[in-house]
């Protein structure tokens, strides 16, 4: 059992060794152009890094008890 076991934990110890520094295009190819109104072409991290839009923060208030639900005006029944 344990010989068997061990050959997958050195993958995954292998797999965890994987090297970390600037990310940079394959070869051959270049960063995208800038957009319009940019001084330069934004880098590979601020490519990397979601804008707000993206990632929006939960801003809505988790309910504590039941309520009754309000009227929804665009609740309407399937066409004939």
């Amino acid at each position: 059992m344990i010989r068997g076991l061990l050959p997958v934990v050195g993958l995954f110890a292998l797999g965890a060794c994987a090297q970390t520094g600037e990310l940079t295009p394959p070869e051959g190819s270049s960063l995208p152009v800038a957009p319009t109104g940019a001084e330069a072409p934004p880098n590979a991290q601020e490519l990397l890094t979601p804008d707000p839009q993206a990632a929006p923060e939960r801003s809505v208030e988790l309910r504590r008890r039941s309520e009754e639900r309000e009227d929804d005006p665009f609740d309407l029944p399937p066409p004939e």
